[in-house]
């Protein structure tokens, strides 16, 4: 068993209100270093992202302990890191439940929470619009939901009411808890049509393509590249919470280009199952455009390609993946070469790109453009009339006119996808 605290007072920000906390990892005996190495890191910049100043960090290896996680001595070694560096709250990479959160506080005298409590208080602090507040509500309750019986039977015992600023406790409160996420989910479903939307954006000309990928992989700044529009990028994890949508052409095809919420490693189901409408963005697009984090070690990106085809797999049928290497260019050209040969299976055909320098992104348009839903090639004569007039205006705003010629009647070469060479097909004429 080996233990090991580390003090990082060069994390604290200069000037801004902040929170002194401590992150705690439990490693399984024999795990791997490095793996465990990242975990942390990543616990690290997940408290960073709301703020938190991390001033001491507590590692220790052993089969997790049942009242405790960590040993029950090193939770009293803990307390006294805590008070020794006035720490406010203490977060677990590990899933703790509701007896250890419990126990651990009431040892340490601060606030104890794990990784997902931490995720839901990012997902909260980001979330601005009506839709993204109700799901992070969702994914609160349903994280609460399975620790409700074991917060009621603690707090009776202890008679220790509003524990964990939940306020009163009552038998019903379960019920409660219930009755509100079916509330949450009637009112989700009723608010997206997102099949209903995706028809209407098609009737319009528009394809889909939807961003997607873990945190940090730099989506957000791809979609500012690709739209040339000023959008909220930052260095830190979850920017982007609530989708956002713009409009993007490219030969004269209309895209709708979506940002969507990162993917994190670990993500619980009913997370997933909370945040369902927002990934609903990726679920129903034409062209999912996964973007790689080619700085990151080969084996964190071979095992991120594969968790994220393992959540298209079934819920994306159609799409076309389009894999985008980011941040190929801070990578040396055979170091490059080895981690694509390492990933060609998960990465057949991807493109290289910069989503910062804006290098190979006029290669990535032209992909997606040859992956978008092929159109067809028609030509029409039509009458030279008012209505004639008005239906060349709605073929420009629906397709891609390629001549007009004007005579007896008005010759037309389009390109449009079927439901309007459908409509059309009575004016075609042969080529």
């Amino acid at each position: 068993m080996t233990f090991e605290t580390e003090f990082a007072q060069n994390d604290i920000t200069q000037g801004c209100t902040t929170r002194r906390i401590i992150v705690v990892q439990r490693n399984d005996p024999n795990s791997d270093a490095a793996k465990n190495s990242r975990k942390l890191s990543e616990l690290r910049e997940l408290a960073h992202a709301v703020n938190y100043v991390v001033v001491g960090t507590f590692v220790q290896s052993r089969h997790p302990d049942r009242k405790y996680q960590i040993g029950r001595g090193k939770v009293d070694e803990l307390a006294e890191l805590v008070e020794s560096l006035d720490a406010e709250k203490v977060i677990f990479n590990n899933q703790l439940s509701m007896t250890q959160i419990y126990n651990v506080s009431e040892t340490c005298k601060c606030e104890v929470i794990d990784q997902f409590q931490l995720i839901l208080e990012i997902f909260a602090a980001r979330a601005t619009t009506k839709r993204a507040k109700l799901q992070v509500e969702l994914a609160e309750l349903q994280y609460e939901l399975p620790k409700t019986k074991a917060i009621i039977s603690l707090v009776k015992k202890k008679e220790r009411q509003g524990f964990m600023g939940l306020g009163g406790y009552e038998d019903s409160y379960e019920q409660d808890i219930k009755k509100r996420i079916a509330r949450i989910r009637t009112e989700l479903q009723q608010g997206t049509g997102s099949e209903g939307q995706r028809f209407f954006r098609h009737e319009k000309g528009f394809s889909l393509v939807a961003l997607a990928g873990y945190t940090n992989a730099g989506k957000s700044t791809l979609f500012q590249s690709l739209i040339e529009e000023e959008t909220i990028v930052r260095d830190m994890l979850f920017t982007t919470l609530s989708p956002t949508t713009r409009s993007l052409t490219v030969n004269w095809r209309k895209m709708l280009l979506t940002d969507t919420v990162g993917f994190i490693s670990d993500l619980p189901h009913w997370m997933v199952d909370a945040f369902r409408s927002t990934l609903d963005e990726i679920f129903l697009a034409d062209i999912i455009l996964l973007v790689v984090d080619m700085s990151d070690p080969v084996d964190i990106i071979q095992e991120k390609l594969a968790v994220s085809h393992d959540i298209f797999l079934g819920r994306a049928e159609g799409a076309e993946i389009v894999t985008a290497l980011n941040k190929a260019d801070l990578i040396p050209e055979e170091e490059l070469q080895e981690k694509l040969q390492v990933i060609r299976e998960l990465a057949p055909a991807p493109v290289m790109i910069s989503a910062k320098s804006g290098e190979g992104l006029t290669e990535l348009k032209q992909f997606l453009f040859e992956k978008l839903p092929t159109w067809e090639h028609c030509r029409i004569s039509i009458p030279l009339s008012e209505e004639g007039m008005s239906m060349v205006s709605w073929l420009h705003d629906e397709g891609i006119v390629h001549t007009v010629e004007y005579g007896d009647s008005i010759l037309m070469e389009i390109e449009a996808r079927d439901e309007i060479i459908q409509k059309v097909k009575p004016f075609a004429i042969s080529s």
